[in-house]
């Protein structure tokens, strides 16, 4: 009788060991089963698709030392980017301004939540672009009044009589400028050119209905301040006489070349009729 009971004791001793045993070993395969299966957060991907790092670049318009960079990479979530002049980012689409002109190594590390990472490098030229030459006109549509009543820019020294303002009728702002009949004044202004370049000045001009009379443009090479120099020092000139209306402004063009000139002047006079100018502008053609 004792050994039946310890028989069954052992048996059942047996069980219970068995028992807490596949529990153990249902823990540990469960354990080793989440290890395996952790999926990476979100955003990343598997090892089968490892990141690649990939960027484009664009130089902003108003600062040719400011370059923004648009990040192209692939399968990332992480992102480390080296300037190539000491400074870094771990901005995903960074602006940077370079401390000067150079070509800067670029360098773009992506990676993912598993570590995985991947480097992309290009070289980056900073330099100031060409800028072509353009001729500036001062006070164009004579509407800076400075210290001389809107014609300081206009001022003809010693060639004639001073040119009026008028502000009625205008082509476009405020003022234009304005001869009287008498035909005794004149409108000068200097403007700095670029050698034998082909260059048109456009204007808008308007005349009174009578008497018959005309405006007469001209292009000088060079400073002028003797009036006795001014035919032998024109290069191109042009002469007008649309008298259909007073108060309907006319465009005026004078094409020229400014030979070996950099330095040319508008110079504007009139013949026996009231006239009135306005914006002036000056282009290569």
């Amino acid at each position: 009788m004792i050994l039946i009971i310890q028989h069954i004791q052992k048996k059942q001793a047996l069980r219970v060991w068995g028992i807490c045993f596949a529990a153990l070993l249902t823990i540990g395969l469960l354990s080793s089963c989440d290890n395996r299966f952790i999926l990476p957060e979100e955003g990343s991907l598997p090892d089968e698709t490892p990141p690649k790092a990939a960027f484009s670049f664009s130089v902003s318009e108003g600062n040719f030392m400011e370059v923004s960079f648009s990040n192209e990479s692939i399968s990332a979530t992480d992102y480390s980017c080296d300037f190539g002049d000491g400074a870094t980012s771990g901005d995903k689409n960074p602006t940077h301004t370079f401390a000067g002109e150079g070509t800067y190594t670029v360098t773009l590390i992506s990676s993912d939540k598993l570590n995985v990472s991947n480097t992309y490098s290009i070289e980056v030229l900073i330099e100031e672009p060409d800028v072509p030459f353009q001729p500036v006109i001062l006070n164009p549509g004579f509407d800076e009044e400075g210290s001389d009543s809107y014609r300081d820019n206009w001022r003809n020294g010693d060639l004639g009589g001073v040119l009026q303002i008028t502000s009625s009728p205008v082509h476009d702002g405020i003022k234009a400028g304005k001869f009287p009949s008498g035909g005794d004044r004149i409108a000068y202004q200097l403007i700095t050119v670029e050698e034998d370049q082909n260059y048109v000045i456009n204007f808008y001009y308007t005349m009174k209905t009578s008497p018959v009379g005309s405006l007469s443009i001209a292009i000088l090479g060079g400073e002028v301040t003797d009036p006795a120099r001014v035919e032998a020092a024109t290069i191109a000139s042009e002469t007008f006489n649309d008298q259909n209306d007073a108060n309907e402004y006319i465009q005026a063009s004078i094409s020229f070349n400014s030979g070996p000139n950099t330095e040319v002047a508008i110079y504007l006079s009139n013949i026996d009729v009231e006239c009135r100018f306005d914006s002036f502008t000056i282009a290569p053609e």
